[in-house]
């Protein structure tokens, strides 16, 4: 260790150095109390200079401490304002179909043609918002069988011979999961 290095001293040891400093001011001043000895001089000179030594560490650790605080305060706003990065460019590619749906409609010219090319168009771009979805880990909750109220929000009952009660009967709006979380619950009906 060099000579400008502080040394690493636990919470008693300087405790410890500081009684025997305290102590040593004592003895010297019981010898003469009007004057200062060469011993006080020194022992206060050295419990200055540990202070001041003290003192710098905790400033540079307070700063470290505020910076890095900073850091993570921006790294976190970083986070949320950029969360939907991926999401949104995935979706620009559903939405550039979308544009050439519409660029290929205008272009043909019977009313039959348009009607295959509309239904074309359509067919391929939901499948790609589907694919884009699923990528993102959004996927459709399973609506057979029994009511799961973790998972579907029943929003009516209904009288049904080909089903048993509490079981869904019909699914009135889909619903999605994000990754293991509910996204938005599907609303059902369910057999009396």
């Amino acid at each position: 260790m060099s000579q400008n290095e502080p040394t690493q001293e636990t919470p008693k040891e300087q405790e410890e150095k500081l009684e025997d400093a305290t102590i040593q001011l004592n003895d010297a001043s019981n010898e003469n109390p009007n004057e200062e000895t060469p011993k006080q001089e020194d022992a206060l000179a050295t419990a200055q200079a540990e202070a001041m030594e003290w003192k710098d560490k905790y400033m540079r650790a307070y700063a470290d401490f505020e910076n890095s605080k900073r850091l993570m305060q921006k790294d976190k706003n970083s986070a949320v304002t950029y969360a939907n990065e991926k999401f949104a460019t995935d979706i620009l590619m559903v939405l550039d179909s979308f544009e050439q749906a519409l660029a290929t409609i205008n272009a043909v010219q019977s009313e039959d043609e348009v009607l295959n090319k509309i239904k074309e168009g359509v067919d391929l771009t939901y499948q790609q918002l589907i694919k884009v979805l699923e990528k993102n880990h959004i996927k459709e909750i399973a609506c057979e069988g029994e009511l799961d109220p973790n998972l579907h929000q029943a929003i009516m009952q209904v009288e049904s011979d080909q089903h048993e009660s509490g079981h869904i009967v019909a699914v009135l709006q889909k619903g999605y999961t994000i990754k293991e979380r509910v996204l938005r619950p599907p609303m059902v009906s369910t057999c009396k």
